[in-house]
Formats: structure tokens, C-alpha cells, sequence
């Protein structure tokens, strides 16, 4: 499966400090529990590269989905 693959597979993604100062990535599915840890400038890599794929996918007229409220 490629990143252009679509996919039915539905999971939930958790982001968040844990107790021993790292950041944790969680992806929870149906046969999936995958917590993935980071220290911290590897996570500010990941955001970095998750904002410049948004700022691409905006580029290539992928359609703007509307922003959930926050909890």
C-alpha cells in the first residue's frame, strides 16, 4: 500500500506528552494498538512535516474540510 492508497480502515489518533517527557503518537483500530513515542525535536519534525504536506495538499486543490471544535 502506497501513501496515494485510499483505505477503509478507520482509526483513532491520540497525541500527547507521557510521564517521562517524550510525545506520544497513539493509533488505536480494529486489531491496531500502536503507541509510537518521540522525543520532543523529533516531534517538532513531524509537525513541521505535517504542516508542509497540508500546505501542499492546499496547493494541489485538495478541498478544505471544515475545523471540529475543540473539546
Amino acid at each position: 500500500m502506497s501513501i496515494n492508497s485510499e483505505s477503509d480502515i478507520a482509526a483513532n489518533l491520540q497525541i500527547g506528552p507521557t510521564d517521562r517527557g517524550m510525545v506520544r503518537i497513539y493509533v488505536e483500530g480494529e486489531g491496531v494498538d500502536l503507541p509510537l513515542d518521540f522525543d520532543p525535536d523529533e516531534a517538532e519534525e513531524i509537525a513541521e512535516e505535517l504542516l508542509a504536506a497540508a500546505e501542499a495538499a492546499r496547493a494541489m486543490g485538495a478541498p478544505a474540510k471544515p475545523k471540529k471544535p475543540r473539546r
